[in-house]
C-alpha cells in the first residue's frame, strides 16, 4: 500500500519490488532493485527515508523517520543492506553493506558503519557511533560514540546512563515524562496522518504477451473463423454425397 502523508508521496524506482502488504507512506525515497517484502512498513513522519539500491526489507519490519519543529531524525539506509524479518529502525543512518538481523532496534540519532553487523535482538541505542569492525552479539546493547557493546545485564546502567526522552521527544526529566511524551506524540501523530490518502500502486510495465501453444484453443475471434471453415466442409461433403447418390442411381437405371 503506497500512502500519500502530508502532502509527500513516495518514490518507487520502477525496478524495486513492494510486496502487497507492505506499507509505503510519507516522503519515502526507495532506489533501483530494493526488495520490501510482506507486512513491512517504512513511514515517514517529519523527516525523509531514503532505502539505497538493492536493500532488502524483510518481513514485518519497521522503518521510521521522526522529527518536529524542534528535532529531526531522517532515516538513511545505504546501499546492499540487510534487515531482517521484525527489525525495528528509526531515524538513524546505515551504511552500505550493514547487516540489521531479525528483531534488532537501532534508535535515534544512530550510525552503523558500513558491513557492520547488528545480530538477533540486538540493540543500537540513541546517538550511538558503531564503527566499522564492530559487531553487535546477540542481545547485547551498544552505547556510546564509540560504541561500548554491553551485555543484556548491563541494560540498567546503560538506561540511567542516557537521556531518552530529552532526546527523543525534547522533554526534560520529570515524573510523569512517560505521560507527557505519549501526550505530545499522539498530538503530533494525529496532526500528521490527518490528511493520509492511499494511492494508486506504482505503474508496472505490462507482461510480454503469451504465445499460444498448439495445443491450446484459438481465441474466441479464430474459433469463430475455424467454425465457418467447418460449417463449410460440411456442406461440401454432404453436397458430394449426393452427387454420388444421383450418379449410382442413374447407373442403376441405364443397367435396366
Amino acid at each position: 500500500m503506497i500512502v500519500s502523508s502530508n502532502a509527500k508521496k513516495p518514490t518507487v524506482h520502477g525496478s524495486a519490488y513492494v510486496a502487497p502488504t507492505a506499507t509505503i507512506s510519507g516522503d519515502v525515497t526507495i532506489e533501483e532493485g530494493c526488495a520490501i517484502l510482506f507486512g513491512s512498513v517504512v513511514t515517514a513522519e517529519g523527516a525523509p527515508i531514503t532505502i539505497g539500491a538493492n536493500t532488502v526489507v524483510m518481513e514485518n519490519a519497521v522503518l521510521k523517520s521522526s522529527g518536529g519543529s524542534a528535532l529531526l531524525f531522517p532515516l538513511e539506509i545505504g546501499e546492499s543492506c540487510i534487515v531482517g524479518p521484525g527489525a525495528y529502525v528509526v531515524g538513524a543512518t546505515i551504511e552500505p553493506g550493514a547487516f540489521i538481523a531479525a528483531g534488532a532496534k537501532v534508535f535515534n540519532g544512530a550510525t552503523v558503519e558500513q558491513g557492520v553487523s547488528v545480530a538477533i535482538g540486538g540493540i543500537v541505542h540513541i546517538n550511538t557511533r558503531v564503527r566499522a569492525g564492530q559487531h553487535v552479539p546477540m542481545q547485547h546493547i551498544a552505547y556510546g560514540d564509540p560504541a561500548v557493546i554491553h551485555p543484556p545485564r548491563e541494560a540498567p546502567a546503560v538506561h540511567e546512563a542516557m537521556n531518552f526522552f530529552e532526546t527523543v521527544f525534547n522533554l526534560e526529566p520529570s515524573d510523569d515524562v512517560r505521560a507527557k511524551a505519549a501526550e505530545s506524540y499522539s498530538k503530533f501523530l494525529r496532526k500528521r496522518h490527518a490528511q493520509d490518502a492511499v494511492i494508486a500502486e506504482k505503474d508496472k510495465k505490462p507482461a510480454p504477451p503469451k504465445s499460444r501453444s498448439k495445443l491450446e484453443e484459438p481465441p474466441p475471434t479464430q474459433a469463430a473463423d475455424v467454425g465457418k471453415v467447418v460449417d463449410v466442409m460440411f456442406a461440401e461433403l454432404e453436397e458430394a454425397r449426393l452427387r454420388r447418390e444421383a450418379a449410382i442411381e442413374r447407373e442403376k437405371r441405364g443397367k435396366k
